[in-house]
């Protein structure tokens, strides 16, 4: 066994992989930009090597700077987590030839799958279900065209080294496959130097379901169940489940084998993925294999009880695989969410800056402890007070759930959300609580177009509807009484001044453009228990009782005989007067004051923000690398403006409406705030 192993990546994963080699007795060595000098990962393990400076292509995907790093520190291994040179096949030689020890696949196995026509050939040949389709290189748009209705539309064209939603469209007739097959030739030439592009049968009402496999070096390939991962936005993944509530048994045991035999096919050592597209009569055909650990590992973690990072070490060391397939478990059902900094609200617009406040809710279950124990896990690299830099992804953290079964997961999930409190930067929480709740999701009834169908507008507040909206004013009106007692109970008050608790009060729930919610409250405190009151509200009685205390964010307590997990946030900028109230995905900020101080609030005039129309703005933070226009120049609506980069995405802002430029607000090059102006043009 090692005594010693390099890190080679960041965040979450590296800090997964460090609680793993630390319960083996392993020492770490973590690598780290100049961005990352102050991240978690550098701080857990046992040695921190700087490699370079922000950017990840002049540090992390730097191989000669990870080798020398290892050399450096006498790391006799590197576990490469996802991401980054994962599955670099050039990289994986390189350490063999360095007589490094890889803790992945071997690298002819990483060549063979990387290439999406060579493995789907390679499946072909193991006799793996694949997808009807022309798996040669397509030359020109009207052979695409040709071939397309060869098949029969739907058809799916891809870039053979696409991923990532890059080099990918789905056509319906000759227009759509001619022009798709030109789009996803130039993304695929501009993304990834690789122009080829191959057509298949577009499954209708897809689930995207996969495999996870693990080899050993002597020959043992087994499967540890499947994986559901349907709930996607834009090819991206947001929620994780296993099993899946979709397949049979003997379906299952049939995208097992197939696997296995892909597996055994290229000579598979390690852990991999094998992942399919399954049709709504369960028919299965093999998408690609992902020679690496995947993001949403945690979830076989938590129905096998295996720990999958301990056996990708084991078996780099050389060691047999210690279970039998026969022996491999199916243990409850286990839900991850990705926590990602960004906001749902601005169309999932990335968010970068100080993490204010990070408070996960607490775990039962940790990173290397995964014997079959429902609760809650997080995964996160991230800590309290920490920045979420612009130059990496936006996971912060993954939110891991393990029930009896999936109804009892959804809920333990949904009260994990309620008690993760994220400040300084949006986060997708509220969109997650939307999706958990949504009675498709919870029937189970769904394919990777859930999203696109349900949230066709984008996403909004009013798609969180609470079950008892009145629920969250009472807890407002709970909190602020008990911060009157406390401040009634002050010594030194000037006699006639002092603070009066009161029984009778007014929610103001504010609303945008100044259309607020005026709601009567009464509060009884309840005699002889300390954190108890009962508050009415428009004639609604809440029993609530909680132990929390009045300067706590997260609020745990009982109301009429339900738990429940909610946060409080007292003062905003806008408002420090107001309380912020979040529970299952549903945000109110309300002011809770005396009845005469409401009947004055809604005499006063609302003000307007101020007209920003003539300003191009900023959506997000980031770094802005392009402004194409000048002073004095005339633009035309829908013409590029400037372009922000930002959490490894470029976006592109136009110009709204035809103009001429008057002020050129931001240089090329400069650190954005969200909505600062970077163009402004004359009235």
């Amino acid at each position: 066994m090692f005594t010693k192993i390099l890190i080679a990546n960041r965040g979450e994963i590296a800090c997964r992989v460090i609680a793993t080699a630390k319960k083996m007795g392993i020492a770490t060595v973590a690598v780290y930009s100049e961005a990352d000098k102050e991240a978690r990962h550098v701080q857990l393990a046992d040695e921190a090597v700087l490699i370079g400076p922000a950017a990840s292509r002049e540090s992390y995907l730097v191989a000669d700077k990870i080798i020398a790093a290892a050399k450096a520190t006498g790391a006799q291994a590197i576990h490469p987590g996802y991401g980054f040179l994962s599955e670099n096949e050039a990289f994986a030689k390189r350490c063999e030839d360095e007589g490094i020890a890889f803790i992945g696949p071997r690298h002819f196995s990483i060549a063979a799958m990387g290439d999406k026509i060579a493995s789907k050939k390679l499946a072909l040949e193991a006799k793996v279900n694949t997808i009807p389709g022309w798996n040669d290189a397509i030359e020109t748009a009207e052979r695409a065209v040709e071939i397309a209705k060869d098949i029969g539309y739907p058809v799916m064209i891809k870039a053979s080294a696409g991923g990532g939603g890059k080099g990918l469209r789905v056509a319906f007739n000759d227009k759509e496959a001619f022009e798709g097959f030109t789009s996803c030739r130039n993304e695929a030439r501009n993304s990834f130097g690789d122009d080829r592009v191959f057509i298949e049968k577009y499954v209708l009402e897809p689930r995207h379901i996969e495999i996870q496999v693990l080899g050993d070096s002597h020959g043992n390939v087994i499967y540890l169940n499947e994986r559901e991962w349907s709930i996607q936005r834009r090819h991206q993944k947001v929620i994780e489940e296993a099993p899946s509530p979709f397949i049979s048994d003997a379906t299952r045991k049939a995208m097992g084998e197939q696997a296995v035999a892909l597996a055994k096919a290229v000579k598979y050592q390690s852990a991999g993925t094998v992942e399919f597209v399954v049709g709504k009569d369960q028919d299965f055909y093999f998408l690609e294999m992902n020679t690496r650990l995947q993001v949403e590992h945690p979830v076989t973690e938590c129905i096998t009880g295996l720990d999958l990072v301990e056996l990708m070490i084991r078996v780099a060391a050389g060691e047999p695989l210690p279970i039998t397939q026969d022996q491999v478990q199916h243990n409850g059902w286990a839900i991850e969410c990705r926590i990602n900094a960004e906001d749902p609200f601005r169309n999932f617009l990335p968010s970068t800056g100080r993490l204010v406040r990070f408070a996960p809710p607490a775990q039962t279950m940790h990173q290397s402890n995964t014997e079959a124990l429902y609760g809650v896990r997080v995964d996160t690299g991230v800590v309290d007070g920490g920045e979420i830099p612009m130059y990496y992804d936006s996971m912060i953290a993954k939110l891991i759930v393990h029930g009896k079964d999936r109804n009892e997961a959804i809920a333990k999930m949904r009260e994990a959300l309620n008690g993760f409190v994220i400040r300084g930067i949006s986060s997708n929480i509220p969109f997650q609580a939307a999706l958990l709740a949504h009675p498709k999701f919870v029937s189970g009834d769904f394919n990777t177009g859930f999203i696109a169908e349900q949230y066709s507008q984008g996403f909004r507040a009013e798609d969180v509807p609470h079950d008892d909206a009145d629920f969250l004013v009472a807890l407002a009106a709970f909190v602020r009484r008990k911060s009157r007692e406390r401040a009634a109970g002050l010594t030194g008050q000037l006699p006639g001044y002092g603070v009066k608790v009161g029984h009778d009060f007014s929610a103001i729930t504010l609303g945008t453009g100044g259309k607020n919610r005026y709601t009567q409250v009464h509060v009884d405190e309840v005699l002889g228990q300390i954190g108890s009151a009962v508050v009415t509200v428009e004639g609604q009685r809440f029993e609530i009782s909680s132990p929390s205390r009045l300067n706590d964010i997260c609020i745990t307590g009982v109301c009429n005989g339900q738990p429940f997990t909610a946060q409080v946030e007292r003062g905003t900028l806008r408002n420090p007067l107001a309380l912020v109230v979040q529970h299952n995905g549903t945000r109110i900020e309300t002011m809770v004051v005396s009845r005469r101080m409401a009947e004055l609030h809604q005499l006063m005039p609302f003000k307007a923000p101020p007209d920003m129309s003539k300003y191009v703005l900023s959506p997000m933070p980031g770094l802005l690398v392009d402004v194409a226009v000048q002073v004095g120049q005339k633009v035309q609506a829908g013409e590029r403006v400037a372009v922000i980069e930002a959490m490894k995405m470029e976006n592109v802002l136009f110009a709204s409406a035809d103009g001429v430029v008057a002020k050129v607000l931001a240089a090329k090059g400069e650190s954005l705030t969200v909505d600062q102006p970077i163009v402004e043009f004359e009235k």
